[in-house]
């Protein structure tokens, strides 16, 4: 199975005078794993299933493969898609609701067998094949839903948040396996989800999406180190960028001076430690996670996170400073929240 590039042009999408999406364009090269992220709202699930042919776009252009698919229908395509809820067919078994898109095709029994095989293989389910899925877990009835994505030999596999109804160890494990499965099949898939942990820890692309527009689109350690609006800056990373205003060259309500006249100042908490000076800095409290300790301080007009490694004990209301590097300073401009450039970076 090889997957296919997938290309949006201008696409937009609107009912009346509500705007899904307005002049999306962005393009998957062919075996990439790209993740759509964004808050609720923001367009990205509508974006996926103009993709799949679900929903159709107002204006703008869908290719898949090379070849222009904006007016087929999704059997047309050639992709595969998993829906949050998996839909699957309760009164079905396992394996009858893997292939049932086969049965609807027409595919002939034993190429039918041939590719539940295959699928069983790598999802390790074949014990499961003659239960329905309410005698499933949330798990097994995602590898299930997975099942049926592989059977479909589809070159581009669409998935809507499908780990939103599980645990946290669950999804962590399911992020790994949907990984693999990607690696291993070479397809394209395209991933929605609202939660930036996976977008990090899986994604060779992210398309970041704000109000139906992309704010950025770019890896997930470029997106990180070099977030291309104040948005992107507090979406993205655990805790996301501190972002303190500036007015008239100064951090407001510090005497801090930095080298931008209004906007604002970004600071990951994970770049701040504890020091002799800098930001000045009132305690608010201190969460111990383990590994680290994340510490929110009143800072000026602004309030700061500040992720220090091991176990950190600070009363409340005491008097620190948080020190910095000068090169891991973010800035941003203060009408549009585009990125500035660091003088010192």
């Amino acid at each position: 199975m090889n997957g296919a590039e997938v290309r949006l042009t201008g696409v937009t999408r609107s009912w009346g005078a509500t705007q899904a999406l307005a002049g999306v364009s962005l393009h998957v090269k062919a075996g990439t794993f790209c993740v759509l992220l964004g808050p609720s709202g923001c367009g990205k699930t509508t974006c996926l299933r103009i993709v799949a042919g679900l929903d159709q776009a107002t204006a703008g252009v869908v290719e898949i493969g090379g070849r222009d698919v904006t007016g087929l229908p999704p059997a047309a395509r050639g992709v595969a898609m998993v829906f949050q809820s998996y839909a699957l067919f309760p009164h079905l078994t396992v394996a009858e609701n893997i292939v049932f898109g086969l049965k609807a095709r027409s595919v002939p029994s034993g190429e039918r067998a041939r590719r539940l095989d295959r699928a069983v293989e790598i999802l390790g389910i074949g014990h499961l094949l003659g239960r329905r899925p309410g005698q499933l877990s949330g798990g097994q009835q995602q590898r299930v839903a997975l099942g049926r994505a592989i059977v479909a030999e589809a070159s581009v596999c669409l998935m809507d948040e499908p780990l939103s109804n599980l645990d946290a160890q669950l999804r962590a494990e399911m992020r790994r396996e949907i990984l693999a499965l990607q690696r291993r099949l070479g397809m394209t898939m395209l991933y929605v989800t609202h939660d930036q942990t996976e977008a990090m820890g899986m994604a060779d692309q992210v398309v970041l999406l704000r109000d139906g527009r992309i704010e950025q689109d770019a890896p997930p350690a470029e997106m990180y180190a070099a977030p291309a609006t104040s948005f992107v800056a507090s979406f993205i990373g655990t805790p996301p960028m501190n972002l303190l205003p500036v007015e008239g060259g100064v951090v407001r309500g510090t005497a801090i001076a930095v080298p931008l006249g209004a906007g604002l100042l970004g600071l990951r908490p994970e770049a701040l430690r504890i020091a002799d000076s800098g930001l000045p800095a009132t305690v608010i409290n201190a969460e111990y996670l383990g590994a680290d300790t994340v510490v929110a301080c009143s800072v000026g007009a602004g309030r700061v996170l500040a992720r220090l490694p091991g176990k950190i004990d600070l009363a409340e209301g005491a008097a620190i400073h948080l020190a910095y590097e000068t090169q891991a300073v973010h800035f941003f401009d203060a009408a549009n929240g585009r990125a500035v450039a660091n003088p010192a970076a």
